[in-house]
């Protein structure tokens, strides 16, 4: 399902930021080395999460779903000059490709890569994180979620990424459907739950903003 037409698509980003040329590069990377490469970011929702990770200005980002670096890049823009941005990735073949385009940001200092399960390896982290970012394996949102909240504070965001999966969660769902499943009822819990405030944006495939209260 296309929210917007190309031609507003194109309209939008030519009216935001500019993409930085490391990214861009990035892209091209991605696209000739790894499989499923539109799962990257992309140039407008990037520009998106590096306002919003200027505005927080957080010491500690957590990134739950690493891919290739493009939206670890986007958030570190936001950190303050001291901080840190912890981001997990299950795929280990990405860490090295990850890391060239870290070091060569100038954030590299400040980007710690982590490989495994995020369900693991989040309680670990002995900080509290200010901005979060959620965009790995669909069906475990709510698991991710309730483990970030044991390291959030009041105040701290958590972004959530593809929730509206493609216009799938306005579609009758599909027999044996798991992603979509727990996506609705994911949604559902984020407009509920009295931890937290929440706004659900149209941006891209869905990206949902829940601050801690």
């Amino acid at each position: 399902m296309h929210f917007l037409s190309p031609l507003l698509e194109n309209y939008i980003a030519n009216h935001s930021e500019p993409e930085p040329q490391l990214l861009t590069d990035l892209t091209r990377e991605t696209h000739l080395k790894v499989v499923q490469a539109r799962m990257i970011t992309g140039h407008f929702q990037g520009r998106v999460l590096s306002m919003l990770s200027k505005i927080i200005n957080p010491k500690y980002i957590l990134e739950i779903g690493t891919y290739t670096g493009y939206s670890a890049l986007c958030l570190a823009e936001g950190l303050q000059k001291n901080g840190e941005l912890h981001t997990i990735e299950v795929n280990e073949e990405l860490h090295q490709l990850q890391r060239k385009y870290f070091d060569k940001s100038g954030f590299g200092d400040q980007i710690f890569q982590h490989t495994g399960d995020a369900l693991d390896l989040v309680p670990a982290l002995e900080k509290t994180f200010d901005l979060v970012f959620i965009d790995a394996q669909k069906v475990n949102y709510d698991a991710y979620f309730e483990v970030v909240m044991t390291k959030a504070k009041s105040g701290s965001i958590i972004l959530s990424d593809n929730v509206l999966w493609s216009g799938k969660v306005v579609e009758p769902l599909q027999k044996g459907d798991k992603a979509t499943e727990a996506l609705l009822a994911y949604n559902e819990k984020l407009k509920t739950d009295p931890r937290v405030e929440t706004v659900l944006l149209p941006i891209r495939d869905g990206l949902t903003l829940s601050r801690v209260l």
